[in-house]
């Protein structure tokens, strides 16, 4: 298993320019592992950061548009998966934070935790690559190629809570970030 920071930290040094859009601890974390102005971030949405990913990635098909998405929050929207499938976006790669939990909310553990498959979901639902990584070395090996490949791919990321870092709703609400945001997605 995982520690998330470590799995975050991994995408962040991969990272070129590629748009992250993150939700809720994932969301968190990612403000301070990788701060940047293509970064999409919020919480208070459960359940469509998949639908808000899927959006950008249609609306600028030329650049990659990685959703950092908890298994709980997208347990709130599976249908999302058959939509993103249906649109079949290349430049789509979805990441599933997987903890078990609604870690949000007091890390309430979700519905049939660790007997789900959410790479199982993406599969039946039509996303042309599924991945599930357990191991940190291995999700470094496999990341740059994943990064490359045509999507919508789903990779499930078996993880715990690492560092603790601070929360900062206001920061991700900050209209200076979104108006930043909004500039660095209108530049060609």
């Amino acid at each position: 298993m995982m520690k998330r920071d470590e799995c975050l930290k991994t995408l962040a040094r991969h990272r070129t320019d590629e748009i992250v859009v993150a939700v809720y601890k994932a969301a968190q974390d990612w403000i301070h592992i990788s701060p940047g102005d293509l970064n999409y971030t919020f919480t208070g949405a459960m359940g469509q950061g998949s639908s808000h990913a899927l959006g950008l990635a249609l609306g600028r098909p030329d650049k990659r548009v990685v959703v950092l998405d908890g298994d709980g929050s997208l347990l709130m929207n599976l249908g999302s998966l058959v939509t993103i499938a249906h649109a079949a976006p290349k430049n789509f790669v979805h990441c599933v934070c997987e903890n078990g939990t609604y870690e949000t909310n007091g890390a309430v553990p979700i519905p049939r935790a660790g007997e789900i498959s959410f790479t199982g979901f993406a599969k039946a639902a039509g996303y042309r690559k599924t991945y599930e990584f357990k191991d940190l070395q291995e999700w470094d090996r496999e990341l740059p190629r994943i990064l490359k490949e045509d999507g919508p791919v789903l990779v499930a990321l078996k993880m715990e809570p690492g560092e603790d870092y601070p929360e900062d709703f206001r920061r991700l609400y900050d209209i200076r970030y979104r108006d930043a945001f909004r500039q660095a997605l209108a530049k060609r």
